[in-house]
């Protein structure tokens, strides 16, 4: 017997999905960013570097190395996230 479509559980547009994935994916590439200045990464590491131009430099490729990470699966943050909003949207996957 068929299910009746009134019963089926709401299907996500293919829009709205790629904007929650985005956002999830964002959010995680800040995380992964914050994380990883506190642990020192992309810090001046000899007295003869580039100055405060260096500084402003490396954190910007402490964010693009965190994207890039956040967009290859990252620790799996940006999924959870996917999901959460994907709940409070009230649309099944």
């Amino acid at each position: 017997m068929l299910t009746p479509i009134s019963s089926a559980e709401p299907v996500m547009p293919r829009a709205q999905e790629a904007a929650l994935r985005r956002t999830a994916v964002e959010f995680e590439a800040a995380f992964l960013a914050e994380m990883m200045s506190h642990t020192g990464f992309g810090a001046a590491r000899t007295e003869q570097g580039g100055g405060a131009g260096e500084d402003a430099f490396a954190s910007l490729l402490a964010k693009e190395h965190a994207r890039a990470f956040a967009q290859q699966g990252g620790i799996g943050l940006a999924e959870q996230i996917f999901q959460s909003l994907a709940q409070a949207e009230g649309i099944g996957q």
